[in-house]
């Protein structure tokens, strides 16, 4: 769901900019207000877990992949708000270092993943755990939140994706940025999130979630009384695996590059061509370009999860 650039026109992208900066500004606000400086370490733990769990990527059929995005894990933790912060620094990151989601398309990445699954998710746990709500039924309701957080997600890509051809063409009706319409789009996105990336998502957040509750009731209700050194231990055990993300070797659907758009659909749209290389990153990929032995490769994976990881908690600190 990493949308990269030269695939929404410019107009696209400063609209998605001009909707965000609010939420930013409120998310920073109300997070600062509802969060006590001894949650910050929850939070920056919450944001470096979404950084890596999206390393994670996992193939389906049809040579394609995906992976768990965990913004409903931290919503139900620590809030929707910290939800939109955590997710947008680990976005931010992502897109700046390693050209991971576009530069330009930044604000519609961040409505997508941080701002409509933090809400969405939260409050649909929230409508399933009124009252006394005992661990099978948190399960079910971390299920359902994480499930249907990242498939309204999943339609929004879709929809941003499918309407460009409409608003951003050649008078010859060529289209300028991503060029697939919604009937492609929106079958494309919304058949593997809702049968397999769907799935993952609910049960990655429900385990993580129950866990978390299991292992220390404090993380839903009183968050600066956990014990962070188990959680910070299995952040350093996830940064080690994330190698296994290398398995899944297919483009995520509508994040090809411009070779694999070539390949795809007979042609360039010009404005993806000039738009779509405009930040290449400092590690592109979570690796070094050129290379390709898959050792060096595996080690370069693990050095941007580690990077990448502890930018994401400087960040929140700062």
């Amino acid at each position: 769901m990493h949308i990269p650039d030269g695939y929404l026109s410019p107009k696209t992208c400063v609209l998605f900019y001009a909707g965000m900066a609010p939420v930013w500004y409120l998310a920073s606000r109300k997070a600062s207000m509802s969060l006590k400086v001894r949650q910050l370490p929850m939070l920056a733990l919450g944001a470096a877990f979404t950084f890596l769990i999206m390393m994670f990527n996992i193939p389906i059929p049809g040579g394609s992949s995906g992976h768990m995005v965990g913004t409903v894990v931290v919503s139900i933790v620590l809030g929707p708000w910290a939800g939109v912060v955590a997710l947008s620094i680990a976005l931010a990151l992502q897109a700046f270092l390693f050209a991971d989601g576009g530069v330009l398309a930044l604000g519609a990445n961040c409505f997508n993943m941080a701002f409509l699954m933090s809400f969405t998710g939260y409050y649909i746990y929230r409508a399933l755990t009124i009252g006394k709500s005992g661990h099978v039924r948190r399960f079910a309701a971390s299920a359902v939140a994480g499930y249907i957080a990242l498939n309204i997600a999943a339609f929004a890509v879709a929809l941003e994706l499918g309407v460009q051809p409409a608003i951003a063409g050649t008078a010859a009706g060529i289209p300028l940025y991503a060029p697939y319409p919604l009937p492609v789009t929106i079958p494309a996105m919304m058949l593997p999130h809702m049968l397999f990336f769907g799935p993952v998502e609910a049960l990655g957040t429900a385990l993580v979630v129950s866990y978390a509750v299991r292992s220390n009731e404090d993380i839903l209700y009183n968050p600066e009384r956990v014990r962070l050194k188990p959680l910070w231990i299995i952040i350093a055990v996830m940064i080690i695996l994330t190698p296994i993300g290398l398995i899944a070797s297919g483009t995520p659907w509508g994040e090809w590059g411009k070779d694999e758009v070539l390949k795809i659909a007979g042609f360039i749209p010009s404005g993806m061509d000039r738009f779509g290389d405009i930040w290449r990153g400092v590690l592109p990929d979570y690796g070094m370009p050129g290379v390709e032995n898959r050792f060096a490769s595996a080690v370069f994976y693990v050095l941007s999860a580690a990077v990448g990881s502890g930018a994401v908690v400087f960040a929140i600190y700062l």
